[in-house]
């Protein structure tokens, strides 16, 4: 028996089921637009506390945000994810995501 190569080893770490890369690329995206999402909400929060924004602009950034909010879940819901799946853990760092807002 032969040692694995590092190429082989790596191969053979890196494999997936072709059943769930879909579902597992879709869940890696809607992490990022989640976190995204959550960073502008917060910077709207805080426009909004300063007074920097006019009252359309208010409106339509709240729109925004509830729109893109429906659509994650919507595409949630599609792939079988919930918003929990979607708060990655980095171990010692805690998770990718705030629990609350």
């Amino acid at each position: 028996m032969t040692p694995e190569t590092p190429a082989n080893a790596l191969a053979a770490h890196m494999r997936t089921d072709p059943d769930t890369v879909e579902r597992d690329l879709m869940k890696l995206v809607l992490t990022i637009v989640e976190l995204l999402r959550q960073l502008m909400e917060r910077t709207a929060i805080h426009r909004v506390d300063q007074g920097d924004l006019e009252d359309d602009q208010e409106e339509r950034i709240g729109m925004t945000l509830m729109i893109l909010q429906e659509r994650m879940e919507e595409l949630c819901e599609r792939y079988n994810l919930t918003m929990d799946e979607l708060n990655l853990d980095l171990g010692p760092l805690g998770s990718l995501l705030p629990r609350d807002l």
